[in-house]
């Protein structure tokens, strides 16, 4: 019996959860989690971590599982996902994975890339002029060392950015250039769904879920999590510009905008990796989920 891995894909609040639920049920399958964002137990809203009541209506994997505390990486995750999905086959030949975070997806589908060792006192450095100078100048020094990453990683992600910089300093060459080998082999057969409307209702829907964010107490949950700002974990969208606004470098109504502005930017970013893969299967938000599961079953 073959294995199959149904892979739901699409911009941040494009309904990407409700569809794998809705799934999940049909297919009696369980939900693995590649959102990168969503492993932290201390980061909750400003994650949109499903609710108690989404939680409770499919078995998930990989939610709040890990603190801002402990360093985990792509690396990791691979192996820990691939695990999960030995135990989930045995039970089930159908698996479910979602999340924004296109690396850790295709992490589990085709492996990781191989990047050579580089001197740590380069992340350093970097990191230094991330602190000193802002993310923009560490954009534009990408942009001059590697047009071909610039515009394919997610350059509003910090540690996307270093990780990609560090590899064309240490090096010599450019990270996109280690980016091509051999597909892993895997004991399943991926079968991907893509979700999308236009760029307008995308971003409405965004500018909506950081209002309702707001009001369900994110500004209270990053004034706790504060004292801890240079995590690795928490240089993210939500958090990192009201840091700002609790280091009294800007208004709060600025510190909004600007989540909105770079939500929106991170989901064009989705978008732009999301069309290279010529494998995703396009589906409106709006598509009723019998037309999806309709297709996933000719598949199977």
């Amino acid at each position: 019996m073959n294995n199959y891995l149904i892979t739901i894909v699409g911009a941040t609040a494009i309904g990407k959860t409700a569809l794998s639920i809705q799934l999940a049920q049909h297919f009696k399958a369980e939900i693995i989690s590649s959102d990168s964002r969503q492993f932290y137990k201390e980061m909750n809203i400003g994650t949109a971590v499903p609710t108690q009541d989404e939680l409770a209506a499919a078995p998930h994997h990989f939610i709040q599982n890990r603190s801002i505390f402990e360093d985990y990486s792509v690396g990791q995750f691979e192996k820990d996902a691939l695990q999960k999905l030995e135990e989930l086959f045995s039970k089930n030949n159908i698996v479910i994975i979602v999340g924004g975070s296109g690396l850790y997806t295709n992490a589990v589908i085709n492996g990781l890339d191989y990047f050579p060792e580089v001197k740590p006192e380069i992340r350093e450095n970097l990191n230094s002029q991330l602190q000193s100078e802002g993310i923009e100048s560490l954009q534009n020094k990408l942009k001059e060392l590697d047009s071909q990453s610039f515009n394919s990683i997610e350059i509003d992600n910090p540690h996307r950015l270093i990780r990609a910089l560090e590899i064309c300093i240490g090096t010599g060459k450019t990270y996109s250039e280690y980016k091509n080998k051999p597909k892993a082999i895997r004991n399943f057969i991926p079968i991907k769904i893509g979700l999308t409307t236009n760029r307008e209702l995308m971003y409405n829907r965004i500018n909506q879920r950081v209002d309702i964010m707001l009001e369900e107490g994110l500004l209270e949950e990053v004034k706790n999590l504060h004292k801890n700002k240079n995590l690795n974990a928490l240089q993210t969208v939500g958090y990192r510009e009201l840091f700002q606004y609790f280091d009294g470098n800007c208004t709060l109504e600025f510190a909004i905008e600007e989540i909105k502005k770079n939500t929106r930017r991170f989901a064009k970013r989705q978008v732009t990796w999301n069309k290279k893969d010529t494998a995703i299967n396009w589906f409106n938000f709006e598509t009723p989920i019998s037309e999806v599961i309709k297709k996933i079953e000719t598949l199977i």
